[in-house]
């Protein structure tokens, strides 16, 4: 790598590093805010806290980097601009083609970097935030849920004990689970305690009875001695399966479709599998549009405003619609292939007007002959 493009490349690697740090900063803080009831209402540490938060980091980092990638090649290319030294290597015979090369290792690294996190990491995260959830849950109603309180775990189910008992156990406990109104659940019980087997935690329930509607308009009710309550299923509606954010790519890629879970899900499972492995593609384009707008020498008197804010309109636009056909790809199968056809498709027409290819040379005697003809 020449010195030059050393230096090219320290200064939008820099760029990047700065806004990714920046935005991703702002957005965890927002996020975190979110979480603050961990300390003040469910008694956790700080460490739970900056657990469950710094989960959220990764997917963080994959949606943001790309936009932070794109703001950096802006910032180079127009203060390499503003300071003339785009003139200057343009004289000394550096053409936009041969720039490009140190932007083409950032955009691999930062590709490679937003590839790994969607694959391999954000899975894991999502997948350990569930299970921490559900300790923090179980903890929750084991010591810290206020006697005589009607708690709320999660949006939709009601927890409330009487009292605790010497031995820590929970006397007078009732249940109720509302989050699909359609089968509402209740549960009596005289005792309570959290049990923990297997790194599972169940609450178990004595001498006492659970609810449950029927079709017919009437209720169920079943009396029991004693009854065990897995706490993690009370982290998700419908029945006890993994989203398809919590699935590593090998079970999205290999997942039965005789199951009849699996096929209950195949849409959402075949839509985040397409989002996983689309979604880092939008670093190469986010960094190509960038540089096609501003990778042009131009002198202090042309105006880059109008190519920088017509970059930021075409990101935009571009990330907006593969997010949408990101959606569609649930319902419609064959709408996969447009997820891959945007940042693909997006990224060789910046190519071909960086290089000069047919395209760009298709418009600029186009634009050749309508100047003839004005004159």
């Amino acid at each position: 790598m020449l010195r030059v493009e050393r230096y090219v490349f320290r200064t939008a690697a820099y760029a990047f590093l700065a806004g990714l740090t920046a935005l991703t900063g702002i957005v965890w803080v927002t996020q975190a805010l979110r979480q603050v009831d961990l300390l003040t209402n469910k008694g956790q540490s700080l460490l739970v806290f900056l657990s469950i938060t710094g989960l959220t980091t990764p997917s963080l980092v994959a949606i943001i980097a790309p936009v932070a990638l794109f703001a950096g090649v802006l910032y180079c290319l127009n203060k390499l601009n503003g300071d003339s030294e785009l003139v200057v290597m343009s004289a000394a015979g550096i053409s936009p083609a041969l720039l490009l090369r140190p932007f083409l290792i950032l955009f691999t690294m930062v590709f490679v970097l937003v590839a790994g996190l969607y694959v391999e990491v954000m899975p894991w995260s999502f997948s350990t935030i569930e299970t921490l959830s559900a300790l923090i849950r179980a903890d929750f109603i084991a010591n810290f849920a206020r006697p005589g309180a009607f708690n709320e775990l999660t949006p939709g189910f009601i927890f409330h004990f009487r009292d605790r008992g010497q031995d820590g156990s929970l006397r007078g406990v009732f249940m109720q689970d509302r989050r699909d109104p359609a089968h509402i659940t209740t549960y009596i019980a005289e005792v309570g305690k959290t049990v923990t087997r297997d790194d599972e935690t169940y609450l178990v329930l004595s001498k006492g009875t659970y609810q449950r509607p029927e079709r017919s308009g009437d209720s169920a009710i079943v009396t029991f001695d004693d009854y065990a309550i897995d706490l993690s299923q009370f982290m998700r509606k419908g029945d006890f399966v993994k989203r398809p954010r919590e699935r590593s790519t090998a079970e999205l890629l290999t997942y039965n479709a005789n199951d009849e879970q699996a096929r209950r899900m195949a849409g959402r499972l075949r839509g985040e599998l397409t989002d996983r492995l689309s979604s880092p593609l939008y670093a190469f384009a986010a960094g190509l549009i960038g540089f096609a707008a501003l990778g042009e020498a131009r002198t202090t008197r042309q105006g880059r405003g109008v190519a920088i804010a017509a970059a930021v309109l075409i990101f935009v636009a571009l990330r907006m619609l593969g997010v949408a056909v990101t959606s569609l790809v649930v319902s419609e199968p064959r709408a996969a292939i447009f997820a891959w056809a945007l940042p693909i498709g997006a990224s060789a027409l910046c190519l071909d007007s960086i290089y000069g290819g047919p395209l760009k040379r298709a418009l600029v005697g186009a634009r050749r002959r309508i100047a003839a003809r004005g004159t």
